[in-house]
């Protein structure tokens, strides 16, 4: 029998190997063991690029969150050689953003929606009735299919707004404002968009799958035996 533990290690497990290690130990190597940010970039690509090989050696398809990863990395690698100008290394940072918010992008247009899979988790919980239902309405709902779109759209959005708004930021305000000021504007990003996104298809994708899951538990109506009608 799954347990719900079991179902949320399994749905949130490709997640952590492909988002959570990787950024994890750039911040682990580069602030942690004092590495540089190239060396840093270097060795935390390894594991989604293992990973985005082994998808398509094994499994004859691309992991797109590793992938991803991997993409993101290879551009903080390249901008990394950019030097000499303050503004231009604090633009740097935005590259990653919009690196990001196009490749989530490109996955909609694509049909497989690149933050589906962090989004999975928090729907189903963990409980193998609902990811079975969640299942059902990716499948033959066409309203599900659009919400699960939208959320994607969202944060890539989003994520390109936030690149913009650091960019002329870098160059119109004092670069010591935006030492602090991109932080500030990368956190409060991602808050507005995890609420925008969660109002706009992650509340309508838990209610359908709830509706789903009500229709499942309705009985069928009692069939009542025939009356034979006495002459």
């Amino acid at each position: 029998m799954t347990t719900d533990t079991g179902s949320m290690k399994k749905n949130l497990a490709p997640l952590l190997a492909d988002v959570a290690v990787p950024i994890g130990s750039y911040y682990l190597l580069k602030s942690g063991f004092g590495m540089g940010t190239v060396a840093a970039l270097g060795w935390s690509s390894v594991v989604p690029a293992l990973r985005t090989g082994w998808g398509v050696v094994a499994e004859r398809k691309v992991n797109a969150f590793a992938a991803l990863i991997l993409f993101v990395n290879v551009v903080g690698l390249l901008l990394s050689f950019v030097a000499g100008d303050p503004r231009l290394m604090l633009a740097k940072d935005s590259g990653v953003s919009s690196a990001v918010g196009i490749g989530i992008l490109v996955s909609v247009v694509m049909g497989k929606p690149m933050m589906t899979a962090g989004m999975k988790p928090f729907l189903v919980k963990g409980d193998p009735a609902r990811e079975a239902a969640f299942e059902r309405l990716l499948s033959g709902s066409a309203g599900f299919r659009r919400a699960e779109r939208r959320f994607s759209v969202v944060w890539g959005v989003m994520l390109l707004g936030e690149c913009l708004a650091r960019i002329v930021g870098v160059y119109t305000l004092p670069v010591d404002t935006m030492v602090w000021l991109g932080t500030v504007v990368m956190v409060g990003t991602m808050v507005v968009t995890a609420v925008v996104s969660g109002g706009l298809a992650v509340g309508p994708m838990a209610e359908m799958i709830d509706a789903e899951l009500a229709a499942g538990d309705v009985p069928s109506p009692a069939v009542l035996p025939s009356l034979a009608v006495a002459r």
